[in-house]
């Protein structure tokens, strides 16, 4: 845009665009979750939301030779059914050596995992009282391995409106955002009008067309933790993502 000033001098204004992502804090989150905060300029946790049993908070996938299974962190939720995910404490310290014991069980042979256990295992020696704590603490570990230089926030650091769409699109404005990158499974009750009157653009993030990477254990399986993917490739990770490479 070509702006004329009083006197007559003409100055390009660029406005610039800043790009928001908002997602709940997931536990050693798989490769999509990355490149969903590295597709932003500023990625929001979301962890004012309830807390939901048996989801991605706290708990993941890994291969292994007998398939795919689970690591869990357990959590206090008796009789808090209304607790919020950043509320939300986790029970206890055993799991943490349990979880490793299993990476170093079932990746110790993947060609990086000496490179990435250098900076991983430190992770699970550190002591964490809720949920939300260690998930940003891991993630933030990811992204930085990953350089992946998008501001991470916290929905607490806002002002929270009533109203699902509403308070994804108020956010974004507090944060300075011209657009909203959303999830496919927001279709389902995303208002987009809400967005148009706020003048921020809605852009509708995908997870199709990831290649298939080195990967041990059988067949080949996309959605484990991104822990595989960089035990298997190590920096080279980037190649198989489509975000984080750009």
């Amino acid at each position: 845009m070509v702006v004329t000033t009083p006197l007559g001098a003409q100055v390009i204004e660029v406005l610039l665009v800043k790009k928001i992502a908002i997602l709940q804090s997931n536990y050693i989150p798989w490769k999509g979750y990355f490149d969903m905060i590295a597709a932003a300029d500023e990625f929001i946790l979301y962890d004012d939301m309830q807390y939901t049993r048996r989801d991605w908070r706290n708990r993941n996938q890994i291969k292994t030779p007998n398939g795919v299974e689970w690591l869990t962190v357990p959590v206090q939720v008796k009789g808090k059914y209304k607790q919020r995910i950043n509320e939300t404490m986790i029970d206890g310290s055993d799991w943490a050596l349990a979880h490793w014991k299993a990476l170093v069980q079932n990746y110790s042979r993947a060609q990086h995992f000496d490179e990435v256990a250098t900076w991983l295992e430190p992770l699970y020696i550190q002591r964490y009282t809720h949920i939300s704590q260690l998930n940003r603490r891991f993630i933030e570990a990811i992204c930085h391995y990953l350089d992946i230089k998008t501001t991470i926030s916290n929905s607490s650091d806002f002002t929270l409106l009533d109203g699902k769409t509403e308070r994804l699109a108020d956010l974004c404005m507090q944060a300075g955002g011209t657009e909203y990158i959303s999830g496919p499974s927001a279709k389902n009750y995303v208002d987009e009008h809400i967005f148009d009157d706020m003048g921020i653009k809605l852009t509708w993030f995908d997870y199709v067309g990831y290649p298939q990477y080195p990967q041990l254990w059988g067949e080949f399986t996309h959605g484990v933790t991104i822990l595989d993917l960089l035990f298997n490739c190590g920096k080279d990770a980037r190649r198989y993502m489509r975000y984080v490479c750009k």
